[in-house]
């Protein structure tokens, strides 16, 4: 058995109290990860941020809001884990100041400045010792060269390079790329069926027969 982080859903950034940035992303494949490592007889430890889908029961869920709460509870307990599969999709900008009252229309133009976000799985790849990562690229054009400058940037061992279509549907389609650029599988079908996949292939990649960890 093993520990596995499942990071999931949207984040959001606040504007004003109630005016916030964000993205479509339903958390569907998180929860199917999640389900796929709880089956395989792996602890699961989810940190999601704000959706509709629910979790297995026997996941341990951290919910979150902003980029960085879901940055410092990743921080938290990622030292406990084996591993990490980034399937969320954070917020990657904020606003430089958030307004403490409601912006009100003037009738002219609002400029508004944003600033990046922390890399998660970036932050996470610093810390890493004996872990994996797995990360999900969700990409609109030149998907594997930019999928291979997030394998080197944040210190991945596989990627999963998805396209936006897969944003709140039930299918996707994918690939997964080694830190080589080769490509290992290529998927099409349902989020769940991917997080089987998926799963059968991170346990014969990181692990042994026996389960445990590999030690080289």
């Amino acid at each position: 058995m093993a520990t596995v982080l499942i990071t999931s859903g949207p984040t959001r950034e606040f504007l004003d109290p109630v005016r916030f940035l964000s993205n479509a992303s339903s958390g569907r494949m998180g929860s199917a990860l999640a389900e796929a490592f709880c089956t395989g007889g792996h602890r699961v430890i989810v940190v999601s941020g704000p959706v509709a889908v629910d979790y297995p029961r026997q996941v341990e869920l951290i919910s979150v809001i902003t980029t960085e709460e879901m940055l410092k509870a990743c921080q938290s307990v990622f030292p406990e884990c084996d591993g990490v599969i980034g399937a969320a999709a954070p917020c990657d900008f904020r606003p430089e100041q958030v307004a403490s009252h409601k912006i009100l229309k003037s009738g002219s133009p609002l400029t508004l400045r944003l600033v990046e976000t922390p890399d998660i799985l970036a932050n996470l790849g610093m810390m890493k010792q004996h872990q994996w990562i797995v990360g999900f690229a969700l990409e609109t054009h030149d998907a594997r060269q930019h999928a291979l400058e997030k394998i080197r940037k944040k210190r991945c061992d596989l990627m999963v390079v998805n396209r936006p279509s897969a944003i709140g549907a039930d299918w996707s389609s994918v690939e997964v790329l080694d830190p080589q650029g080769i490509c290992l599988a290529e998927w099409t079908g349902t989020k769940t069926d991917i997080a089987y996949r998926l799963r059968e292939l991170i346990e014969q990649r990181f692990w042994k027969l026996s389960g445990n960890i590999r030690s080289d």
